[in-house]
């Protein structure tokens, strides 16, 4: 029997255990039946991560990459950089582009505010990124890690390749750090780390500048150093969590602490798109040798997949948490089955039924189930930002204040006004209320103008006769009208007037 029709990818060859993605988190002393691709016997390397050993922290030396995948990623790397670079500079209408202000509880997405009285667009949004994402791993797996992730674009793009021109390749670095302390071994570790730590500080710049906005930023750093302590100590700590990321804890911050990779096992089936090895073409492994068996699969047994993974696992043991689809098997398999006349592909996109029985990607019920939520989701969002106001306005009577009759015979409440212009252009306004004859006075006599994107805190002092209310708590209507008389908002609030004992008094 051709070895590329057999089902289960067995071989007379070699025997051995077989794990399908659907069986990613099974333990080691587990049997499991046939079904994917062939791994140790005992499979024990999944009782732990590749990174951590009994004895500690397993070092990764990753071989530099090299290939057509490798070189398209740089590209997409360095145009999201220069996005992530460039966003915080950008303004519309004098408003960042982006700008997420925890503190302050505002948000800027491409120029809009968002104020916590549009939480329930904020929320539906990020509901619809986690659906998204659910979506998009279900169908093409950590496609994001590999290609569009900060962290691997990061690490990989900016502070690998920095480690490379300074230490060298896998097996430099390996050399110089068991090295004793020279003034060669000085020079690249101490130059190495300056470097690290200025990036570090650099990046932490622009994340807080992504949250404070670039003027505050500037002032931070053109300003007495006394003045902004919150500021410089923010910075430091954002520097001081980068550098570490990216000087120690590396590849962990993808293994050991994202949770997205824990999540393959329930999103991904055997109709996912991942980075797989093709072990019924593959298999059984043989070395590269002039008197190579003619049963062989094409595998050689080079481990140069190995050599270039920088989560340090073998891709051929099948889909794995570690694995974050940088595709750098891809390449260098490729090159080596360019160089002993073997056709590509041996690692490629596929998914587990490509593979084992040649079957074309299929979008499938839960896929569309997927897409039908999202598209749902997608659809409240753009009704509730085409119909969300430009101007919110909440009115409460002030704490602690009840009502004051006054010789006249009117009755004075308190009231506290809070508004919020979402438009670019100032909005002046009057105050009324169309159901009473009433007089309105401002506390402080401050001018009802709100600037764009920007709040104003009123206090004023609302008096109506009492003999057109009614005793107790009246329920009122107080207009907002522009610099034209036009209403462009309405709102309701309570009215506290003398009881029925004291009214007519």
């Amino acid at each position: 029997m051709d070895k590329n029709s057999n089902p289960s990818g067995e071989n007379p060859k070699k025997k051995g255990k077989y794990v399908s993605i659907e069986d990613l988190s099974f333990s080691g002393t587990e049997e499991k039946k046939p079904g994917g691709a062939v791994i140790d016997a005992s499979d024990s390397f999944r009782d732990t991560q590749s990174t951590i050993s009994k004895d500690g922290r397993v070092w990764v030396y990753p071989q530099k990459p090299q290939g057509k995948r490798y070189d398209k990623r740089k590209l997409v790397s360095y145009f999201l950089l220069a996005i992530f670079f460039i966003t915080p500079f950008i303004r519309i209408h004098g408003n960042p582009l982006m700008m997420f202000n925890i503190v302050e509880r505002k948000f800027i997405i491409f120029g809009s505010i968002f104020w916590p009285q549009d939480f329930i667009i904020l929320a539906l949004g990020f509901l619809t990124l986690v659906i998204f994402i659910v979506l998009f791993t279900s169908a093409w797996g950590r496609v994001w890690c590999g290609w569009f992730c900060p962290q691997t674009i990061f690490m990989e793009m900016v502070f690998r390749r920095i480690e490379y021109w300074i230490e060298g390749n896998a097996n430099k670095q390996r050399l110089l750090n068991r090295m004793p302390w020279n003034k060669e071994k000085i020079l690249k570790k101490g130059g190495k780390l300056v470097i690290f730590y200025a990036l570090s500080f650099l990046i932490g710049n622009l994340f807080l500048a992504y949250i404070i906005g670039t003027d505050k930023l500037f002032q931070i750093i053109t300003d007495p150093v006394g003045e902004h302590l919150g500021g410089l100590v923010s910075l430091l700590i954002f520097s001081g969590v980068f550098f570490a990321v990216f000087a120690w804890f590396r590849e962990q911050a993808c293994t050991f602490v994202c949770p997205y990779g824990r999540l393959q096992s329930v999103l991904l089936d055997k109709e996912s798109i991942v980075v797989a090895y093709d072990y019924v073409r593959g298999e059984p492994r043989e070395k590269f040798t002039k008197k190579r068996d003619e049963e062989a699969g094409d595998c050689i047994d080079c481990k140069k997949c190995v050599f270039v993974c920088p989560t340090g696992i073998d891709i051929r043991n099948g889909t794995q948490m570690e694995c974050v689809n940088c595709t750098a098997c891809m390449d260098a398999c490729d090159i080596v089955m360019e160089q002993v006349n073997k056709p590509k592909g041996l690692i490629r996109y596929a998914s587990e039924n490509n593979i084992k029985e040649g079957k074309k990607f299929r979008y499938t019920g839960r896929m569309k189930f997927y897409t039908v939520i999202l598209s749902v989701l997608v659809g409240i969002i753009v009704f509730l930002l085409t119909n969300r106001s430009n101007v919110d306005t909440r009115i409460l009577r002030a704490k602690g204040q009840t009502y004051t009759v006054t010789p006249d015979g009117h009755v004075s409440n308190l009231f506290t006004m809070k508004s919020i212009n979402k438009t670019y252009e100032p909005i002046s306004f009057t105050i009324r209320t169309p159901d009473y004859n009433s007089e309105i006075e401002i506390i402080g006599g401050k001018d009802l103008t709100v600037d764009g994107n920007e709040v104003i805190n009123v206090t004023f002092l609302l008096r109506i006769p009492q003999s057109e209310l009614e005793p107790g708590n009246n329920k009122i209507v107080i207009e907002l009208l522009d610099d034209k008389g036009n209403i462009y908002e309405t709102l309701k609030t309570n009215f506290s007037s003398p009881g029925m004992q004291d009214h007519g008094k």
